[in-house]
C-alpha cells in the first residue's frame, strides 16, 4: 500500500469533495471506521463496554472523534468527550458532528485552561481506552498552551490505559497503542523515530475514489504492508486439492540442549498453509522433537525427498559443522532457502556465498545478527535501518527481513516494505523461529520470496498482537503466537 505525505492526503480530500462527496460524509465515514477499530481493539483486549474517553481538539481530528463518540454512545458504550478548546472554535464539518454528538447525549466537558488539565491529571480517570483527537497532520511547530497540556495528559495515561490516535499521534508527542489513519498511511508514521508513538496502524477507507488513489504518487522507495495487498497471494483452493499441491518445506535445525527452536519453527510452518512439513534435526534431540510434532516428518539424517523450500538455522549452534552445512545448501539448493539465527551467524566471513547462491535466499536477522554479519555495531544498524536493509539486500542479492519494531522487507529492484503489526511482547525467545518457519512455509507454496516475506512478517506480527491482547504482552510466549496464527489468517482470507 502507498505511503503518502499529509499534503497529498489533503489534496485527495479536496479532490474528493470537489467530485461531489461532501466533507461531512467523509468525516462520517472516517468516524465510523474509527468506532469499528475501537470496538475491535476493545474486543481483543476483553474490554467490551469499558469506558472510552475521547480527548478532542477543534479541528477535523476532533470531528472524527465526535462521530465515533456518538456512534459508540448509541451502541450503549460508556463514552465521554473532553474538548481541549472553547466550543466557539469548532468550525465546518467538525461543528456539524459536534452538534450531533451533543444531541445524542454524549457527556462532554470543555477543558480550555491549563488549570482544568492539571486538575484532571491529579484526579485520575476510570477510562480504559483513551482516544487522541487533538491534532491532525496539518500541525506545524511545537504544540503549546492547552493543547500541549492535553497531550501530556494523554501520554501520562498511556502507562495504564490503551491509547488510540486518530490519523497520527498528536505532534508525535504521545504514545499510542493503535493509530487509526484515514485514506492512506502517512510516511511520517513509519519513521523509526516515531515507532514508539504510533503503535499498530489501522487504515480506514473513507470513500476516496480508487482512481484518485491510483493517480497519487506514493513514496517510490517504501511501501506499507497491508492485508489488502496480501490477500491476492492466496487464491481459493480447488475442492479436489491435495497436500502435494501446497508444497513441502524442510526445516533444519536443533542440537543437543536446543530442541525448542526447531520445534517452534516447524509448528509455524504447519500453520503457513504448506501441504507437507519435514524437519531434519540432530540425532541427540530426535526423541524430543518427534513427539512434539505429530504432523511433521522428523528425521535425523537427510531423507530422500523433494522440497519446495528449505529453512535452516534455529538452534543449530555456531559450529564449523553448521557452517559447512549452510554453505553446501547455498551451493546446491535450487529452491528458496531461508536463513535464520545460527545459519546467519556462521556466515560472517562468507557473505559472498549468499550472493553467489544458486537459489533464491531470504535472510531473517535481528539487528544483532545483522550487525555481526557485516561487522557493524548494533547502534549503527538501528540508527539507519532503512539504509542498512537496502544495503544488505543489494550486497547479498537476496531478500532481507530486518526484524524489530517496524520490520523491514527489502529485495533488489523493488521498493522496501515496512510492517507495523507486532508489539514488545514478541521480544521473547522463540518469536524469530516462528517467523522463519512461517516464511519458509509460504515460500514452499510457490509465493515469490519478497511476497512470502511480507506476508510472513504481517501474519507473525498480527498473531503477536492477538496473543498479547489475550495473554498480555508480559506473559505471552512464542507458542501463544503460533496458536493465534489461524485467527490472524482471517484478516487475509475468509477461508
Amino acid at each position: 500500500m502507498k505511503l503518502i505525505t499529509p499534503e497529498q492526503m489533503r489534496g485527495l480530500d479536496q479532490r474528493t469533495i470537489a467530485s461531489g462527496i461532501p466533507g461531512e460524509e467523509l468525516m462520517l465515514t472516517a468516524g465510523e471506521g474509527l468506532a469499528d477499530s475501537i470496538k475491535t481493539l476493545a474486543g481483543n483486549h476483553q474490554l467490551v463496554d469499558s469506558p472510552v474517553l475521547f480527548v478532542a481538539g477543534s479541528g477535523n481530528n476532533g470531528g472524527d472523534a465526535f462521530v465515533a463518540a456518538y456512534l459508540l454512545h448509541e451502541d450503549g458504550w460508556p463514552v465521554e468527550c473532553w474538548l481541549a478548546a472553547p466550543e466557539n472554535k469548532i468550525k465546518g464539518d467538525a461543528l456539524i458532528h459536534f452538534r450531533k454528538m451533543k444531541k445524542a447525549g454524549v457527556p462532554f466537558e470543555v477543558l480550555d485552561s491549563s488549570e482544568h488539565w492539571n486538575f484532571v491529571a491529579q484526579s485520575g480517570i476510570d477510562a480504559e481506552i483513551i482516544v487522541d483527537g487533538l491534532l491532525g497532520t496539518g500541525i506545524s511547530g511545537e504544540p503549546h498552551g492547552v493543547i500541549a497540556d492535553a497531550i501530556r495528559f494523554v501520554d501520562a495515561q498511556a502507562d495504564r490505559a490503551l491509547v488510540v490516535a486518530i490519523d497520527m499521534p498528536s505532534a508525535m508527542a504521545l504514545r499510542a497503542d493503535l493509530t487509526v489513519t484515514m485514506g492512506l498511511p502517512k510516511i511520517g508514521s513509519v519513521d523509526a523515530e516515531h515507532i514508539d508513538c504510533v503503535g499498530n496502524i489501522d487504515v480506514i477507507d473513507i470513500g476516496i475514489p480508487p482512481e484518485f488513489i491510483d493517480e497519487v504518487d506514493g513514496n517510490p522507495d517504501l511501501e506499507f504492508i497491508h492485508p489488502s495487498d496480501l490477500a491476492p497471494l492466496f487464491l481459493r483452493r480447488s475442492r479436489d486439492a491435495h497436500k502435494g499441491d501446497f508444497g513441502h518445506v524442510l526445516c533444519i535445525g536443533g542440537t543437543k540442549g536446543y530442541s525448542g527452536a526447531i520445534t517452534m519453527a516447524s509448528r509455524a510452518a504447519l500453520r503457513s498453509g504448506a501441504g507437507l512439513v519435514s524437519a531434519l534435526v540432530h540425532e541427540s534431540i530426535h526423541a524430543l522433537v518427534a513427539p512434539a510434532l505429530p504432523e511433521v516428518m522428523v528425521h535425523s539424517s537427510m531423507p530422500d525427498a523433494e522440497w519446495t523450500a528449505i529453512m535452516v538455522g534455529p538452534g543449530m549452534g555456531r559450529s564449523a559443522t553448521t557452517r559447512e552445512q549452510v554453505l553446501q545448501l547455498l551451493e546446491t539448493s535450487t529452491v528458496p532457502l531461508i536463513l535464520d539465527a545460527d545459519a546467519i551467524a556462521v556466515l560472517a566471513d562468507h557473505i559472498d556465498a549468499i550472493s553467489n547462491a544458486n537459489c533464491p535466499v531470504i535472510l531473517t536477522p535481528h539487528p544483532g545478527e545483522f550487525a555481526a554479519l557485516f561487522g557493524l555495531k548494533v547502534e549503527d544498524v538501528q540508527e539507519d535501518r532503512f539504509g542498512m536493509a537496502r544495503m544488505a539486500a543489494d550486497k547479498l542479492k537476496a531478500t532481507v527481513v530486518l526484524k524489530g519494531a517496524g520490520t523491514l522487507v527489502t529485495t533488489p529492484g523493488l521498493p522496501m516494505a515496512v510492517n507495523m503489526t507486532g508489539n514488545p511482547g514478541m521480544a521473547a525467545g522463540g518469536s524469530g523461529d516462528v517467523l522463519a518457519g512461517l516464511i519458509a512455509g509460504l515460500a514452499a507454496q510457490g509465493i515469490a520470496p519478497f511476497e512470502a516475506a511480507c506476508a510472513g512478517v504481517w501474519l507473525h506480527g498480527k498473531a503477536g498482537d492477538l496473543a498479547a491482547a489475550d495473554k498480555s504482552q508480559a506473559s505471552m510466549t512464542a507458542s501463544d503466537l503460533i496458536e493465534k496464527l489461524p485467527e490472524a489468517w482471517r484478516d487475509i482470507s475468509c477461508r
